[in-house]
């Protein structure tokens, strides 16, 4: 047996008894027992071949049958592993395929976590304190006060207590693994499983057996999360990081807003797969909403300005769950467990801050792409005014695009705090909704202007104020409207962002602002020069356009709130253009834009038959 599958030899023999019961339900506890056995596989297995230690291979034998146990215990949900782990007590039990059975123990670890949605990293970060104060009173007998085990009694004992400042050793040992030989012991040998520790004692010691190696902290350790630094090597973050911040990576742990949040997320689902094994469809459907609202979406504009795909899958899984939990379907389970293991992922990645250069492209990518909408439909506006010679009610659009970027402009130094979560989702799905009326409302105006012959007469003449008191409201509303989701969209992305970098934030800010502009003053030349009825009818057509799409974000986003059902479908997600695949958004939006359509079809009709009889 290595050093690693020792490690905590002593430690555990020490433990107090009378400390209290490990965490967690006996399916979850299997599943990491069968993941530290294949892992300790992992390791020792090419050793104990390279030695040809008959005790050594005995021991490799009796961890592979154990494997084999620990899987069929796990009945139907690891049924498809069984033939895996089969394969690989196989080759042990003839003491063949070093390599290959390390290889396949690997694959086949990282597949157990994402079947079983297991956790690898604490739930909070580990209080190094208290894993001081655990080693001195029960470990520092074996291991000696500092870790080195240079002790008298340590002569005595086979195999000998671990040395924690041999970096051959640490080198190869995690967090995670330490974790689970607290939890487990090692099967087929002296050292007893003594699951005796709370979850977070145990997490906290093995956190603190890294640090004795370690010199003192000077500086403040690079961004990393406690996901990455639970499943990393020494040699690991070497590697990533540099050996000057090993020390303060071990010595001081991370207490990240995005990681809490994920966490919370991931907790909430833990408590829906709870309720639904439970058989409460209405608890796991309310646990899952919370877990999106208050853990995922706090976070999601940074998780998406980083890798929209994983958000993409995120959304999808948490959807899928909670329609699962709706119907009170038993594939509530999968998706759940899947649904944990993508928030892993957003939790190893939440440590990598952008840079500077990274973060002004970003900025000025979202700027673009969120203003590209508000910017046509405004300038559209601008455009029709001046060639309805309508020049006076131009301030009445620019106020009401202004007053929607005071808004976003508020939401981005409030929003963290006061509209996060459920707000946030109803203040978007509320605004799109709204948008969508307006802009119908716009498109009606414009589409009635241009088959009036006689308004131009009447507004050269100035006749009754021009546009009237209720068009100059009905333009300032529009304007409003327009631009006021978008603003707030893009506060709460560029509040994300500006925790890595603010001056990637306000560098990438001035050159979308820059580049809006250079768009504005393109549409409005363009639009300034075309015809007046080609003018209105691409107006029009652009109006309906936005409207199909804001009414499939806006309905979406009452669905993830909870205060629409969801009636999935079988189509493409086009997030970009509004398009979800699910009935309450798509068929209210096939409606929206059929009646247009038909509407046109009917008065190209009637106009082509008032010509045929004005012809015969």
């Amino acid at each position: 047996m290595t050093r690693a599958a020792l490690v905590v030899l002593c430690l555990l023999f020490a433990l107090p008894l009378s400390a209290r019961a490990a965490d967690g339900t006996s399916e979850e506890r299997t599943w990491h027992r069968l993941v530290g056995i294949l892992q300790y596989l992992e390791a020792d297995y090419p050793l104990a071949i390279e030695s040809q230690s008959a005790f050594e291979l005995a021991e490799q034998k009796s961890f592979a049958a154990e494997a084999v146990d620990a899987t069929k215990e796990l009945g139907s949900a690891a049924e498809t592993f069984l033939p895996r782990v089969k394969a690989i007590q196989a080759r042990v039990e003839k003491a063949q395929d070093a390599e290959g059975v390390s290889r396949d123990c690997g694959a086949l670890v990282e597949d157990l976590v994402l079947a079983g949605g297991l956790a690898r990293s604490p739930r909070r970060p580990p209080d190094l304190k208290r894993g001081e104060a655990l080693f001195q009173t029960s470990c520092a007998a074996c291991h000696g006060a500092d870790g080195s085990a240079n002790l008298p009694i340590a002569a005595t004992m086979e195999p000998a207590p671990a040395n924690f400042h041999n970096a051959d050793l640490m080198g190869g040992l995690t967090p995670y693994k330490a974790f689970n030989t607290t939890s487990f012991g090692v099967p087929g040998t002296a050292m007893p499983a003594y699951p005796t520790l709370t979850e977070e004692e145990r997490w906290s010691l093995a956190f603190f057996v890294f640090t004795l190696r370690q010199p003192a902290c000077e500086g403040t350790p690079p961004r990393a999360s406690l996901e990455r630094l639970a499943n990393a090597t020494d040699d690991d973050l070497v590697k990533q990081y540099g050996q000057e911040h090993l020390a303060c990576l071990r010595r001081k742990l991370p207490d990240a807003d995005e990681e809490r949040s994920l966490l919370a997320a991931r907790e909430g689902v833990q408590e829906a797969l709870r309720q639904g094994a439970a058989g409460n469809a209405a608890g796991a459907k309310a646990a899952l909403l919370d877990a999106y609202l208050n853990g995922l979406e706090p976070v999601e504009p940074k998780l998406r300005s980083r890798d929209p795909a994983l958000v993409a899958k995120l959304e999808e899984a948490f959807l899928g769950a909670r329609l699962a939990a709706e119907r009170g379907s038993p594939g509530l389970q999968d998706t759940g467990r899947e649904l944990l293991s993508l928030l892993d992922q957003a939790r190893r990645d939440s440590g990598n801050a952008a840079g500077l250069l990274s973060t002004m492209w970003l900025t000025l990518l979202i700027l673009i792409r969120e203003g590209f909408e508000a910017t046509i439909i405004v300038t559209a506006l601008l455009a029709a005014l001046r060639k309805m010679q309508a020049t006076q009610h131009v301030r009445v659009v620019h106020a009401g695009w202004l007053s929607a970027l005071v808004v976003g402009a508020i939401a981005y130094v409030l929003g963290r705090h006061l509209l996060a979560g459920a707000q946030r989702e109803w203040m978007e799905g509320v605004a799109a909704l709204l948008a969508v009326v307006m802009l119908l409302y716009a498109a009606l105006w414009l589409n009635a202007r241009s088959n009036m012959s006689h308004f131009m007469g009447e507004l050269r003449q100035k006749m009754q104020g021009a546009l009237g008191r209720g068009s100059m409201t009905g333009l300032f509303l529009i304007a409003f409207t327009a631009v006021l989701r978008e603003s707030f969209e893009t506060a709460i992305f560029l509040q994300g962002l500006a925790l890595d970098s603010p001056a990637g934030v306000a560098w990438g800010a001035a050159a979308g602002v820059v580049a809006l502009l250079a768009l504005v003053l393109f549409v409005n030349r363009l639009g300034y020069r075309l015809p007046m009825k080609t003018l209105f009818n691409v107006s029009t057509v652009v109006l309906v356009v936005t409207a199909v799409m804001l009414l499939g974000k806006g309905l979406h986003a009452l669905q993830e709130v909870g205060a629409l059902p969801l009636v999935p479908l079988r189509f493409i997600t086009v997030d970009l253009l509004g398009l979800y695949p699910d009935a309450v958004s798509l068929v209210p939006q096939a409606l929206l834009a059929a009646v247009p359509l038909a509407l046109l079809l009917r008065r190209k009709g009637r106009t082509q038959r008032m010509s045929e009889a004005s012809a015969g």
